[in-house]
């Protein structure tokens, strides 16, 4: 019969289960007949036993063909189909060609092969064998069903629970952040929102005893592959603020791109710096362009300016004296792709910063989203309106209303994309 414990090994792995679930595991020992029983005896033994779906014909040990209840029944009770069948041999209703099956075979061999058999196997089932084509017993289309579905069921609860897990990574190399980001600003929000558990979105922020330096990261990708760069970029950004280059966002850009480009091997024809281009040359063949769109900023809180370094993020800003939103415009190269050079060097720009001032950085989910009732993007402007006509509210009340508007701005459309969003007031 078939193994209904099986359905409770959720616990184990899924190759584990997987072993598990082989042709033997929806073996039905049923009992068969011979070419040399009737059709009268067919018919008794299916009034006999009212679960039995098909019959196997055996000779000498060996499977011959399979006697589904459904036709022989409709068969036989046509008009004088008794009379005519009774006494003949049981293979007048036979399949002379059922599906035949070893008893190891995979179940996910057993799968291709039943749809390639058609509808006929799965209304009727298939026949089991042992290594030497002895016949052991049926299998049918509904345990097979059952077992394909429950696999499905338990890789999808796997691939969640790897995904729940590599959520909590990812917000455990974001607390750290968390903790310096509320050490060094009052009134300040930090929305981050992946379009999936995990994204490709990233927040940092370190303090140090003369400032603190400021990160939003938008990496290539969304989801686990994103998630996966986010890891990459963190890892590299931690190691590669000190005392000479934090104070120098570009300088730390430069560094990041180089970092990047030899960990992916992005490295394009013209690259110099000394490396081997041949080594990379596989990453021409367009194995991988990844990388990542930035922001880095340099707070120095002892003579209050901002030193900002963008890789196609602009920087919006309101000062104390005006309500206009204003942008630090960002370099038009992302780092680490292979299009951006190797020796590539970002700008820096310096912004006195005046109390009351409000500084914004988001990554591209809020402004790329399509929505509203021309289905077009959100756009700078209207973000920057939404900054203008709130900006003297508190910063978690601005969050809100930015987070309300882009919400009901994307009504019933797809997310396109992870959403990150930070302002603080200076």
């Amino acid at each position: 019969m078939f193994d209904q414990s099986l359905l409770n090994q959720s616990k184990a792995g899924l190759s584990e289960i997987e072993a598990e679930y082989i042709a033997s595991s929806l073996l039905k020992v049923c009992s068969t007949v011979s070419p040399q029983q009737t059709n009268s005896e067919v018919t008794a033994l299916l009034d006999e036993q009212r679960d039995l779906i098909s019959i196997a014909v055996v000779e000498n040990g060996r499977p011959i063909g399979l006697i589904s209840r459904n036709i022989f029944m409709e068969g036989m009770a046509k008009p004088f189909h008794h009379d005519l069948f009774d006494r003949k041999s049981c293979i007048a209703f036979m399949d002379k060609d059922p599906l035949i099956v070893d008893q190891n075979m995979s179940i996910q061999t057993l799968s291709f092969k039943v749809l390639g058999s058609g509808r006929k196997t799965i209304n009727d089932g298939f026949v089991i064998t042992d290594e030497n084509g002895d016949y052991l017993g049926l299998g049918t289309g509904e345990d097979l069903i059952r077992v394909v579905s429950f696999l499905q069921a338990e890789k999808n609860r796997l691939v969640t629970e790897s995904i729940n897990y590599a959520s909590i990574i990812q917000k455990s190399f974001l607390r750290s952040s968390r903790e310096d980001m509320s050490a060094v600003l009052q009134d300040y929000f930090m929305h981050w929102e992946p379009r999936d558990k995990v994204g490709g979105d990233y927040y940092f922020c370190k303090k140090f005893d003369d400032g603190f330096f400021l990160a939003l990261i938008d990496c290539t990708g969304h989801g686990v592959p994103g998630a996966f760069m986010t890891l990459i970029m963190a890892s590299f950004l931690d190691h590669i603020l000190h005392e000479d280059n934090r104070h120098d966002p570009a300088g730390a850009l430069a560094i990041m791109n180089k970092k990047v480009k030899r960990a992916l091997g992005q490295i394009n024809e013209t690259a110099t710096d000394g490396i081997d281009v041949d080594r990379f040359s596989s990453a021409q063949s367009g194995q991988s362009d990844d990388g990542m769109d930035t922001a880095f900023c340099w707070v120095n809180t002892q003579n209050g300016t901002l030193t900002y370094a963008g890789a196609k993020t602009p920087l919006f800003y309101i000062g104390d004296t005006s309500s206009d939103v204003l942008l630090l415009d960002p370099d038009r190269k992302g780092v680490g792709y292979i299009d951006t050079p190797m020796d590539y060097e970002w700008t820096n720009q310096q912004l006195p910063l005046t109390k009351g001032m409000c500084l914004y950085l988001t990554t591209d989910g809020i402004i790329d989203q399509i929505g509203g009732l021309k289905k077009i993007a959100f756009g700078k402007k209207r973000f920057s309106a939404l900054l203008q006509d709130n900006y003297l509210k508190p910063m978690p009340e601005q969050e809100s209303i930015i987070m309300q508007a882009y919400y009901d701005y994307q009504g019933k459309q797809k997310r396109r994309d992870d959403v990150s969003l930070m302002g603080f007031r200076f």
